[in-house]
C-alpha cells in the first residue's frame, strides 16, 4: 500500500476535492506543489515516446529519401511535432466539447476565477507541460545544430509561458481553446513540410496551412477581445482575491487597463501576421523565380535541338570537310584535264 501510494502520486493527478453540485457530489482537481512530481514522471514517458516515433517511423521513412543533413534535422523535427500536434488536437477538441466550452461561450468567463478543474482538463495541462519540458532535453538528444537552438528554445519558452500562465492563473478554459485554434495551423505547417521534403513540387498544403493559420488567427483575436473586452470586466467577483484564485479580474474593471492589454494583444497578432505575409511573399518570389528559369532552361534546350536539326539538315563536318548524310561530299568535283 506504501508502494501504490508513492506510485499514485507519480501517475495520477493530485489535490482532488468533492464539490457539491445539484445533482449530489462531484470530484474536481486545483493545483499544488506535488504537481510537479506528475510532471516530471510524464517527462520520462514523453521522452520514451519520442524515441519510439523516432526509431519506428521517421527514422526508416529517412533511410529511404536520402536527405541531407539540414533537411534530416527539419524532417525530424516535423515529424515528431505532427504526431504531437494531431493528438492534441484530437484531445483538446474532445474536452472542450465534452465539457462544453464550445456550445457554451459565456463558460469561459463565467464563474472565474475557476480554480477546480475537471480531471481530463487537468491531466490534459499536466501533459502539456511535461511534453513542452521533454523538449528541452531531447535538444541535446537530437543533436540539433547550434543555428537551429536559439528559435526552437523561443518556440519552448512561448508554449510553456502559455500552458502554465493559464494554469496557475485559473484561465483554463480560454488557454484550451486558444492552444486547439494553436495547434489546427502548426498541424498543417509542418505536414506541409513533411510533404515538402518528400516530393519538393508539391506546395499544396502550404496553400492550407496559409487559409487555416489566417482563420486560426482571427478566431484567436476575436476570443482574446470578447473574453478580455466583454467577459472579464462582468464578473462578478471583481476583488483580488490570491486563495481563491482571482488574481487579476479586478484590473480589467480598469478601463485603461482593459485597452492597453488588447493593445498589446492586438500588436502581437499583427507582429504575427506581418511575419506570416513576409514569409509567403519570400515563398511566392522563390517560386515565380524557378519557374521562370526553368521556362529559360526549356527554352534554351529548345534552340540547342534546332541547332542540331539544322546541322544535320546541311550535313556533317569529317576531318574538317562538310559531308552530306550519305557520306558524299556537296561540292562538285572538278574534272581533270586530259
Amino acid at each position: 500500500q506504501v508502494t501504490a501510494k508513492t506510485a499514485f502520486l507519480f501517475i495520477l493527478p493530485q489535490y482532488n476535492v468533492s464539490v457539491p453540485t445539484a445533482d449530489g457530489e462531484l470530484v474536481q482537481y486545483h493545483y499544488g506543489l506535488k504537481d510537479l512530481v506528475t510532471i516530471l514522471f510524464y517527462i520520462f514517458i514523453a521522452i520514451i515516446l519520442h524515441a519510439v516515433v523516432q526509431e519506428y517511423a521517421l527514422d526508416k521513412i529517412n533511410r529511404r529519401l536520402h536527405l541531407s543533413k539540414v533537411k534530416h534535422s527539419k524532417f525530424n523535427e516535423s515529424g515528431q511535432l505532427v504526431a504531437f500536434h494531431l493528438t492534441s488536437v484530437i484531445w483538446c477538441l474532445y474536452v472542450v466539447v465534452t465539457e462544453g466550452y464550445i456550445s457554451n461561450p459565456r463558460s469561459l468567463w463565467e464563474n472565474y476565477p475557476h480554480v477546480y478543474l475537471p480531471y481530463q482538463v487537468k491531466f490534459f495541462y499536466l501533459c502539456q507541460l511535461a511534453y513542452w519540458l521533454h523538449a528541452l532535453p531531447e535538444l541535446y538528444f537530437q543533436k540539433v545544430r547550434k543555428e537551429e537552438i536559439p528559435r526552437q528554445l523561443r518556440c519552448i519558452a512561448l508554449y510553456l509561458l502559455h500552458i502554465a500562465g493559464a494554469y496557475l492563473l485559473n484561465l483554463t478554459r480560454l488557454g484550451l481553446i486558444l492552444l486547439l485554434l494553436q495547434y489546427l495551423a502548426e498541424f498543417f505547417f509542418h505536414m506541409a513540410r513533411l510533404v515538402y521534403f518528400t516530393d519538393e513540387n508539391n506546395e499544396k498544403l502550404f496553400n492550407v496551412w496559409a487559409v487555416v493559420f489566417v482563420v486560426t488567427r482571427l478566431f484567436t483575436l476575436t476570443l482574446y477581445i470578447l473574453v478580455i473586452g466583454f467577459g472579464l470586466p462582468r464578473v462578478e467577483s471583481q476583488a483580488l482575491d490570491p486563495e481563491r484564485g482571482n488574481f487579476f479580474s479586478f484590473l480589467f474593471n480598469n478601463i485603461l487597463f482593459r485597452m492597453s492589454v488588447l493593445l498589446l494583444v492586438c500588436l502581437f497578432q499583427a507582429s504575427v501576421m506581418w511575419r506570416f505575409i513576409h514569409f509567403q511573399l519570400r515563398r511566392w518570389r522563390e517560386y515565380w523565380h524557378e519557374q521562370s528559369s526553368r521556362k529559360r532552361a526549356a527554352a534554351a534546350a529548345g534552340t540547342k535541338q534546332q541547332t542540331k536539326l539544322l546541322k544535320r539538315d546541311s550535313g556533317y563536318h569529317e576531318n574538317g570537310v562538310v559531308k552530306a548524310e550519305n557520306g558524299t561530299s556537296p561540292r562538285t568535283k572538278k574534272l581533270k584535264s586530259p
